[in-house]
């Protein structure tokens, strides 16, 4: 801490580079997440016999039309994970706010019911009273009202109201669907690795937040490792290193076999040699929690070089299954590794709501990083 002039207190802040560097990944973690997302969205529901012959042997090679002839369109994972930085954002500022802390699960859920209204509304709905739900700037973008294939226990459990409380046990499932593990625990949860908490924090807030719609144990571990990871290259760990951290955190929990099997099976198939479709198949399709975070950290770790990520983003995408997730998190990882700095051009571009993302990156790294006072409505602690 230092003194201003007037003799107040301010925190003090990260070195020039440092902090330039933090934002970058924070943006690339954002933006590299919608462009996997784009990649994958056309073909997401063919199986990889289906994408070569669609678009030849080697498959897509770069943004390409979706069913209704767009370029570039994001889905319901971008969606998703730009409502959970919104609430992180929102919680933070309640807590500096009010000095109170342990908002986030209420807030996160409440920015997730926020986006169930793109999903069931063509346009913003009125707020309607005192709602605190229908409230904040980013709900008002137009394009986000569009329903591109969400999950079906996103769409549900939502529809319960269930806040998670500190505490209970991860092991255990959760009172919301709970046998579903599917993925969309995974693909939004990315933020939690982006504020500047450490690895065990981070985990253990995207693990509990994934129990709001999906009550599988593994949903939650896999959320929770994929957050840490998040974490440590922020911190500028290698893709290596933060995924063999992430696991030790991990093997820390009761029930974690599902998991570690699946990030284990994606570092082994790492160091075996020449990436391809096939061995990204070997891995499972991504549907479910641990298989998309597999599939996204092989991508990852088998192409780690910054000159190496528009093939990494390819290769997430190119299987049978869950494509747009599974390019989602890898470009999650790959920019949170290497920064916005590293994404393709031409692919960043053309993808849909690039300045929104990057405007919310940028306030995701205002509101951890330094005082700020946000314009009235932006961001309302609630």
């Amino acid at each position: 801490m230092h003194s201003t002039p007037n003799g107040s207190a301010t925190p003090r802040r990260a070195p020039w580079g440092d902090a330039v560097a933090r934002r970058a990944r924070v943006r690339g973690a954002l933006l590299g997440g919608a462009v996997g997302d784009a990649l994958g969205n056309p073909v997401e529901f063919l199986s990889l016999d289906g994408i070569r012959r669609a678009h030849g042997d080697q498959g897509v090679r770069g943004l390409t039309a979706d069913p209704d002839g767009v370029v570039g369109r994001i889905t319901d994972d971008t969606q998703m994970t730009l409502f959970t930085a919104e609430g992180l954002i929102r919680a933070h500022a309640r807590t500096r706010a009010t000095g109170t802390a342990g908002s986030e699960y209420a807030l996160v859920r409440n920015a997730y019911r926020r986006w169930l209204d793109t999903q069931n509304h063509p346009a913003p709905p009125d707020r309607g009273g005192d709602d605190p739900v229908r409230t904040g700037t980013l709900r008002k973008h137009p394009w986000l009202y569009a329903r591109r294939a969400p999950g079906n226990a996103c769409l549900t459990g939502l529809a319960a109201g269930h806040t998670p409380e500190p505490g209970t046990p991860l092991a255990l499932p959760g009172p919301v669907n709970p046998q579903s593990k599917g993925c969309g625990t995974v693909m939004r949860s990315a933020p939690f690795g982006l504020v500047g908490a450490d690895a065990p924090r981070a985990f253990e807030l995207a693990a509990r937040c994934a129990r709001i719609t999906h009550g599988h144990p593994t949903g939650g571990y896999a959320a929770g490792a994929f957050a840490a990871i998040v974490t440590h290259l922020l911190e500028g760990d290698s893709p290596a290193g933060a995924v063999l951290r992430a696991m030790d955190l991990l093997a820390r929990h009761r029930g974690h076999e599902e998991t570690t099997a699946a990030l284990r099976a994606a570092v082994d198939l790492a160091v075996q040699g020449r990436p391809s479709a096939e061995h990204v198949e070997s891995l499972g399709a991504g549907w479910v929690a641990e298989e998309a975070l597999a599939i996204a950290v092989y991508c990852a770790l088998v192409l780690p070089g910054p000159d190496d990520v528009g093939e990494a983003l390819l290769l997430s995408v190119n299987h049978s299954g869950d494509s747009d997730s599974t390019g989602s998190v890898c470009g999650n990882l790959l920019g949170a590794h290497h920064g916005d700095v590293a994404l393709p051009a031409s692919w960043l571009a053309a993808t849909e709501g690039r300045a929104v993302i990057a405007e919310l990156a940028d306030d995701l790294c205002t509101e951890f990083g330094q005082p700020v006072r946000w314009p009235e409505g932006r961001y309302p602690e609630c």
